[in-house]
């Protein structure tokens, strides 16, 4: 079975306050027993509940995720930080109390300066740093009254002070750690990210010039072997590939095998067409482009115009625009005879 580091240390908070408030019940005759025996109900149920209840989220971030256990920054609930603080200032005083004057010394009667130095210590930890300095004010201040100064800080109110600070350092080193830990994390993926983006692009530029070798290797192979002397088919054969280069490098977005097949035939009954993608297409998905790419090519079958303007649409709502114009017989100046707007698909 895996233990979370919240577990173990939970365990071994009970453990060590229950060891603590052992040392109060090896008792002589006292005044007042029935307190001596409260006091230390009521700090073991205020110390347990303070490593168990379950804790409010103070700050969910990269932190919160990458790291368990003490490096989240989970926080003691106010009432019970409240209820912490109360037994801090109640428990030293009612315990000298019920000892009585001549066994204020004994271990029995100063058990709570260490058991009190271990409640704000797991205070600090449940991030309640001002509570827990309180905590350790009230217990010193206490032990001044009833028992001294000098006594005081001999049996245990300097070790107070050395529990919560050493407490408030670690939980400060181990969020510092987390947090190098989570700043880390984010450089790699980042970094990871751009690899994985220059690896497509990579793949890209070797699948466009696969494209151009085959597409344009055998016009060029045959305008090299005639010194450029091609006849009128392969003339044809040239403009069509340079279309189709032209085609790739700026629309590629728009292009299937279907509109590819549309495109030449456009060009081979002499029409000028112009393809470019200006990013209206970023963000959709592949069943979205498919959509857009099946009214596209639906659009060039019926299409009569002496020249095609094709391009994305930067406008919400419009993914594509189609531009056809033509010129008359009689008419000196192009004009419009073909407009249509390819709506972005519902789902985009």
């Amino acid at each position: 079975m895996t233990l979370s580091v919240r577990t173990v240390l939970s365990v071994l908070g009970v453990a060590f306050t229950a060891y603590l408030a052992v040392g109060g019940l090896a008792w002589r005759p006292v005044p007042h027993p029935l307190l001596l025996i409260a006091m230390l109900a009521i700090y073991l149920v205020t110390t347990w509940l303070c490593i168990f209840w379950p804790a409010r989220q103070a700050a969910p971030d990269a932190t919160a995720v990458l790291t368990a256990g003490l490096s989240r920054r989970f926080v003691l609930p106010g009432w019970a930080a409240a209820v912490a603080l109360a037994v801090a200032a109640v428990v030293p005083s009612v315990t000298w109390y019920a000892a009585g004057p001549e066994s204020r010394l004994e271990s029995f009667a100063t058990w709570s300066l260490g058991g009190l130095a271990a409640l704000m210590a797991i205070v600090m930890v449940r991030r309640r740093p001002w509570v827990a300095w309180t905590g350790v004010v009230l217990l010193t201040a206490a032990a001044t009254i009833w028992i001294g100064l000098l006594d005081a800080l001999t049996l245990g109110a300097v070790g107070a002070v050395v529990w919560v600070g050493v407490a408030q350092l670690l939980t400060w080193l181990v969020d510092r750690a987390a947090r190098d830990t989570a700043e880390l994390t984010e450089v790699q993926r980042h970094a990871s990210e751009w690899l994985a983006s220059q690896e497509g692009r990579r793949r890209e530029r070797r699948v466009q010039v696969w494209r151009a070798l085959t597409v344009a290797g055998p016009v060029l192979t045959r305008t090299i072997e005639t010194g450029g002397q091609l006849d009128d088919d392969e003339r044809m054969r040239a403009r069509l590939a340079e279309g189709s280069l032209r085609d790739e490098l700026r629309g590629r977005g728009l292009l299937d095998d279907d509109v590819r097949r549309r495109l030449e035939a456009a060009r081979r009954r002499g029409a000028s067409v112009t393809v470019l993608d200006e990013g209206g297409l970023d963000g959709l998905d592949e069943r979205g482009l498919q959509t857009i790419r099946a009214e596209l090519a639906g659009i060039l079958d019926q299409a009569h115009s002496d020249r095609l303007y094709i391009r994305t649409s930067p406008h919400d709502g419009i993914a594509v625009t189609v531009v056809g114009r033509s010129r008359s017989a009689d008419d000196a100046e192009e004009s419009v005879d073909l407009w249509h707007e390819i709506a972005q698909p519902p789902h985009a």
